[in-house]
């Protein structure tokens, strides 16, 4: 108030408090480490030390020279692709751009021309599904950056080890490494096709890199972050067998993840059906698309991650008891009839199925529009001190949260435009449909920081010290 620097003074009052002066505290911490050593340690003092007073990694400067030297490659190729479309005659492009497809703005150009370059076709299925999980995982990068900026123990509510838990440095890293090599990969066909090989020969480049990158998941070797890869997989069999293991939040919150990647599983099949039936080789495409496996397939990818998620909530209705499992598990049971009408509809254009379509994707969106603000963030509520949106909010800037309100709603009705398919000039519709799932994936990524916000304040405001907390979030009076 009178803006004066009063510190020095209140600091030699604290210097000659006992708190301060009394070691009582510091015997405290010896007795408990002589304690820990003995019964924990098997009296290895050195050992019980990693677990007591874990070493924090200082962020590697490489890491972040890494990451920059990666982007602008990124943007250097963008620019040439650019350039070289300025400067190129049409007939020539269909020699140079044909690997050019859905990650950059330059696909807005090259799209235009896709129809003439036969070879593209596997990159058209494979290259989307590099670009939104380098997508998705930018937006991880995104949410630890918040997270850890916001003070929000992310790692503790995941069960994370401090040591090993991934970086937003690293996760950045891992999206720029993944685009640069799919772009490399892009440039080595290219040179390839210039050097006169043989399409079918070359055209085998996309189902290589996308095995390569399968490998390094499961690589047993230390090398480029295994702890996180292990983590992923073990997160993995946990969400396909959800009846068979207790649910987590680090699974459910993974599970929440995989319903906004349905597009890129289901471009994963398609390139999938290219690979293995050689469709490189006989350049036959319409042998993944007509066929009635594929159909029957395309319903069960768009069943999968809802079902998975579904099962995660009748697992946790057994263990807890708790009804709000069953009512969440409507949720992901509406999700799914929605997309299998979507799907139907796709294929048969009648009035019957377009009215299908409306009323179960409304019915859909609403259930979840609800469930992200009352249950999930917590909003809505009208007797907040935050007029409809919680007491306790991290974000000091309350018209953020508001926005923020909007946007989930805007992202969510997205589905719109599959079933009324508007005309954006010369957009391709694979484009609209790429811009669609990209959406998505920044809507979930948009999602995760409130989600995890949430979590936190209860943990911290209730002092509870639990790997899950009974949604809703309310207080209840205790006598």
């Amino acid at each position: 108030v009178s803006c004066q620097k009063a510190s020095a003074n209140y600091l030699k009052e604290v210097k000659r408090s006992h708190f301060v002066s009394s070691d009582k505290v510091v015997r405290l911490m010896d007795e408990v480490e002589s304690i820990f050593t003995k019964h924990f340690a098997n009296n290895d003092r050195k050992r019980a030390m990693k677990f007591l007073k874990p070493q924090q990694h200082k962020d590697s400067h490489m890491t972040t020279f890494l990451v920059g030297n990666a982007s602008l490659s990124v943007s250097s190729f963008i620019l040439t692709w650019h350039l070289t479309l300025t400067h190129t005659s049409k007939g020539c492009l269909q020699v140079v751009l044909y690997p050019c497809f859905v990650y950059t703005p330059s696909w807005l150009i090259c799209a235009v021309y896709s129809p003439l370059v036969t070879s593209q076709l596997i990159w058209k299925q494979s290259t989307p599904v590099f670009t939104l999980l380098s997508l998705h995982l930018f937006m991880y990068g995104c949410n630890l950056f918040m997270w850890k900026n916001t003070r929000i123990n992310y790692n503790f509510i995941f069960e994370f080890s401090p040591s090993t838990a991934l970086k937003h440095r690293n996760a950045f890293l891992m999206s720029t490494t993944l685009m640069t090599t799919v772009i490399g990969a892009m440039v080595i066909h290219l040179l390839l096709r210039a050097a006169d090989f043989s399409p079918s020969q070359i055209d085998a480049i996309p189902g290589i890199l996308l095995l390569f990158f399968i490998a390094l998941l499961i690589c047993p070797f230390d090398i480029f972050y295994r702890p996180t890869r292990y983590c992923f997989i073990r997160v993995l069999r946990n969400i396909v067998c959800s009846p068979f293991y207790k649910v987590l939040l680090v699974d459910f919150f993974m599970a929440d993840q995989l319903t906004s990647q349905i597009p890129l599983l289901r471009h994963l099949e398609t390139a999938g059906c290219h690979i293995f039936g050689r469709v490189f080789k006989t350049h036959h495409p319409e042998t993944c698309h007509s066929g009635r496996l594929y159909m029957e397939i395309t319903y069960i990818i768009s069943f999968l991650p809802y079902y998975w998620r579904a099962l995660q909530c009748v697992r946790r209705w057994f263990d807890d008891g708790d009804v709000n499992h069953l009512a969440n598990m409507g949720k992901y049971v509406s999700a799914m009839v929605a997309a299998g009408a979507r799907v139907t509809y796709s294929r048969q254009h009648d009035h019957l199925w377009f009215g299908i379509v409306l009323i179960t994707s409304v019915v859909a969106t609403m259930y979840q529009l609800y469930w992200d603000f009352v249950k999930d963030w917590g909003f809505l509520n009208p007797n907040s001190i935050n007029p409809w949106l919680r007491d306790d909010l991290i974000l000091k800037n309350k018209s953020i949260y508001y926005m923020s309100v909007a946007l989930n709603i805007v992202l969510r009705v997205t589905w719109v435009e599959t079933i009324m398919h508007f005309k954006v000039g010369h957009v391709e519709s694979r484009l609209l449909e790429f811009l669609l799932a990209a959406l998505e994936v920044i809507r979930r990524g948009h999602w995760n920081f409130y989600r995890l916000e949430n979590e936190h304040l209860n943990n911290v405001g209730h002092y509870r010290a639990v790997k899950t907390v009974p949604l809703p979030f309310r207080e209840t009076d205790s006598d």
